[in-house]
């Protein structure tokens, strides 16, 4: 699991989707060190893995290759302070990590020489500029909510 240089404390939450009972898994980072400055990281790159899955959860060998993405990217993206993992999502077939980024640039190049030699991972990526952290914020709010 990538932990980063800049947060200190991670959390854990559950969503519980009412339609079918399937629970959603979220970490997020809860605390940032104090020298933290998140306008440093103003975009949003949210990866998304999709599979197949009769309970919403990946399969355990499903579920090693996603910790073994995680972690190379993490290794990578997290040096120097490039990007900092904000949040990451599991349930409904879906896994989401949520970064924030200096630079989409750096991030592509960053993204791909930390995956070079590695298997194909079924990843799509989404970009956005967020300098305020709203999706984050956002996240964080519905949290305190229930």
């Amino acid at each position: 699991m990538a932990t980063g240089p800049d947060v200190q404390l991670w959390a854990t939450a559950i969503s519980t989707n009412e339609s079918n009972g399937r629970k959603i898994f979220f970490r997020y980072a809860r605390v940032f060190s104090p020298a933290f400055d998140r306008a440093s990281q103003p975009v949003r790159i949210t990866m998304t893995w999709k599979f197949p899955s009769e309970t919403g959860q990946p399969a355990t060998e499903e579920q090693q290759r996603m910790i073994l993405f995680e972690d190379a990217l993490g290794l990578v993206l997290e040096q120097e302070r490039f990007a900092t993992l904000a949040l990451v999502s599991t349930g409904e077939n879906l896994r989401e990590w949520i970064y924030y980024a200096k630079s989409q640039a750096g991030f592509t190049a960053r993204y791909e020489y930390a995956l070079a030699g590695m298997p194909a991972f079924p990843i799509e990526i989404h970009v956005a500029h967020d300098p305020l952290w709203s999706a984050y914020d956002e996240f964080k709010i519905v949290v305190r909510q229930e």
